[in-house]
């Protein structure tokens, strides 16, 4: 059996080998067929193949099995790729993630695949073509070549060391020598790793998937011997070699490998790469026959039997400083504590910030009091130092979200049969972990909805003057202290008569007030629940859940969205979140004896009123504050608290560039970093409150919900508007 470190390794590998299968058959479908495209999959296919066959996954190794046999006869030029061929490898992808889903406990059951894929599969690798059907620029791979002779030093040809037994000597095919010459030529560092095991290791397969999986972690390995399967298999004597392209320097390699238990002696040698390693061309055009397959002997230079007697000069590899990355793997749940634990941190150094200056006023100057302050405020830098690292570890590139996307919209393309370009922007951009698993859901919403009701038929587009394929971008960026993620197409855009219509037909307003409102006001209608205009139920729409579980879930997470139309262009969906759910900047503000705070992000301004400036407007207060009017929500009202009957008014207005509200306070107290604490189970989901923070003196600060005041405030002006 094995541990569950040693699955959660193998799930990690996993994963990333199905990202790498997706992204290239996405690939070979969208630019045509690509040698290096081509060969990644096959190495992908390879490496599960190997580790699920280790870790005792049957149908798993099968399947893949397959794969990796259909993709050495395309690289061979003996297959071509076809579009049937790439549905039918997407489907055998959908397999695999279900047999991941199997081991993880998430999935089907055992015994559950369709055993039809093996067989389609099986029908195109099986497909007559030959060299007919090659693929331009690639060449048949040749048989490997004898060993070369013994060197007279004394040491056989393949052996680490001349008093033991030889290890198995590597062999390159054509494929693999181009892809060594271009590293080399990159400044990548190559190396020859003999990896030799104690003589009385009893499990041989298990202790060579480990070392396979830190051989993958410093770098690509591009070729073993004996050759993958017989070593996942435990077919090995004293040892096995390796040839890889590493990110890592030779002696941290060495180090991490010998770490392994069972692991006696591991030698690295660099590698050079030939000179002529394509094929070159004559002057008809006509490619030259490419050299026999390379074989590696002890010394790490190059020999190519029986293709001249000439001796090749070869450049040694240039070197490069590399800083190799260290990376080790936690559980995010320990990652929870410590920003919870740097939360706490956060309250008692604004507890003892306090006490500092009180102590100060008190006592003015004195030796104690500046050592105190001294103290504090380097807790206070250390505390922000250890807060930023603490967040960057638990960010998440949305890469992890982003990549499932173009396997989406392009069945969805495939299903409407449409022709959509997914252009993606931003992969490499930082989320809260926790932000990253909620917005899952309503990006996928918005991109079939731009799917489905955004881009038209290729007829339509034509009609009206449009590309045959549309676009549509989804691009991630930073703009200040928040995320934004734009959903974007160039479609028929949105029909604000037709929403206009839904609208008076649900009851959300009357007909002669309708044609008085702007269209951005009318797009809001589109977040009510409930609220769709397709005209009949389909599988991708029209079921009644709309744009209003999309603003509820991204609201969730302090989020906010908005939809910008424009008839004939197209429609662009925004979404705003925050770096991070537990450490917040807010605007702290008294009512009363209490405090209270909000989140900074939804503020826009503070202003100070008189009295006299504020007006009734259908028995509801407003102001006018640079000739908007802006609705005015008392927070005593909210909380049942005593009014201020001060001359001076302050308000704070919060919301967006369409819906904004003014919420009248007592005084301003500044900003202040805050810990967002939960209400709890047991007090649930209160009306005007998203949280709690703790202040410096202990006292408990309640975190106003803008966005429910601002939401209620729209409503009574709808409902106002109606009436």
């Amino acid at each position: 059996m094995f541990s569950d470190e040693e699955i959660g390794v193998f799930i990690d590998e996993l994963d990333e080998k199905i990202q790498v299968m997706n992204d290239g058959f996405l690939a070979l479908e969208r630019d045509g067929e690509n040698p290096q495209i081509i060969q990644e999959i096959f190495r992908a296919a390879h490496t599960v193949k190997g580790s699920s066959a280790i870790m005792g996954y049957e149908q798993m190794s099968k399947l893949t099995h397959e794969m990796e046999n259909l993709f050495d006869r395309i690289r061979q030029g003996e297959v071509r790729i076809s579009p049937e061929m790439i549905d039918v490898l997407f489907e055998g992808l959908d397999t695999l993630k279900a047999l991941r889903d199997q081991v993880t406990g998430a999935g089907m059951q055992e015994g559950a695949v369709d055993p039809s894929i093996f067989t389609r599969l099986q029908g195109f690798i099986h497909a007559k073509g030959g060299n007919d059907n090659a693929l331009p620029g690639t060449q048949t791979v040749i048989p490997p070549a004898a060993p070369t002779a013994k060197p007279t030093s004394g040491t056989t040809a393949g052996s680490l060391s001349g008093d033991q037994p030889p290890l198995p000597q590597i062999v390159l095919d054509l494929m693999e020598l181009e892809i060594i010459a271009e590293a080399v030529q990159m400044g990548q560092n190559v190396y020859r790793i003999g990896i030799r095991i104690d003589s009385g290791c009893q499990m041989k397969s298990v202790r060579a998937f480990l070392i396979f999986q830190r051989l993958e972690e410093c770098g690509e390995v591009i070729q073993c011997a004996p050759p993958a399967e017989m070593i996942q298999d435990g077919k090995y004597d004293a040892g096995f070699e390796v040839l890889i392209i590493a990110r890592d320097d030779r002696d941290y390699i060495k180090n991490f490998l010998m770490t392994i238990a069972e692991v006696t002696e591991v030698t690295i040698e660099p590698v050079v790469a030939p000179s002529g390693a394509k094929p070159e061309e004559d002057p008809t055009g006509t490619a030259k026959p490419m050299p026999q397959p390379v074989v590696l002997p002890t010394s790490g230079s190059w020999s190519q039997p029986e293709v001249s007697k000439d001796k090749t000069q070869v450049s040694p590899a240039p070197a490069t400083e590399r800083k190799s990355v260290k990376t080790v793997r936690i559980d995010v749940q320990k990652l929870d504590s410590l920003m919870n634990l740097v939360g706490e941190l956060v309250i008692e150094r604004t507890r003892l910030d306090r006490f500092a200056n009180i102590m100060g006023v008190r006592l003015e100057s004195d030796e104690m009091i500046d050592t105190m302050n001294e103290i504090s405020n380097h807790l206070g830098q250390v505390t922000s130092d250890l807060q930023d690292e603490i967040m960057k570890a638990r960010m998440l590139p949305i890469s992890q979200v982003f990549n499932r996307f173009p396997r989406m919209v392009r069945d969805l393309a495939h299903k409407l049969d449409k022709e959509i370009n997914l252009v993606i922007e931003g992969r490499d951009t930082e989320l809260d972990r926790n932000v990253i698993e909620v917005i899952s859901d309503p990006l996928i919403h918005m991109i079939r909805n731009a799917i489905d009701h955004g881009i038209e038929p290729r007829e339509e587009r034509l009609a009206a003057g449009k590309p045959e394929a549309g676009t549509l971008l989804l691009r991630a960026f930073h703009h200040e202290n928040h995320i934004v993620i734009r959903v974007q197409d160039d479609g028929r855009g949105l029909n604000i008569n037709e929403i206009k219509a839904k609208a008076i037909e649900n009851g959300l307003v009357k007909a002669d007030v309708a044609h008085r409102l702007s269209d951005q006001e009318i797009i809001n209608f589109s977040f009510m629940p409930g609220f769709s205009t397709a005209a009949e139920v389909s599988d991708l729409s029209g079921r009644g859940v709309g744009l209003d579980v999309v603003k509820t879930q991204i609201e969730q997470v302090n989020g906010s969205v908005e939809i910008e139309s424009t008839p004939g262009q197209g429609t662009s969906c925004t979404i705003k979140l925050p770096l991070t759910l537990a450490i917040i900047k807010a605007l702290m503000v008294a009512l009363g004896d209490h405090v209270y705070a909000f989140p900074l992000g939804h503020v826009v301004e503070t202003v100070q009123i008189s009295r006299e400036e504020i007006q009734l407007v259908k028995h509801s207060e407003v102001v006018v504050v640079r000739g908007m009017v802006l609705p005015l929500v008392r927070l005593s009202k909210i909380f049942d608290q005593p009014a201020s009957d001060a001359e001076k008014i302050y308000v704070v207005i919060v919301g967006t560039s369409e819906n904004q509200v003014g919420v009248i306070v007592d005084h301003l107290i500044g900003e202040q970093e805050i810990v967002i604490k939960s209400l709890g189970v047991h007090l649930g989901r209160i009306a005007g409150i998203s949280g709690a923070t703790i202040l410096g003196d202990g006292r408990v600060s309640l975190i106003v919900d803008v966005r429910a005041l601002v939401f209620e405030s729209a409503s009574k002006r709808a409902k106002g508007r109606a009436g």
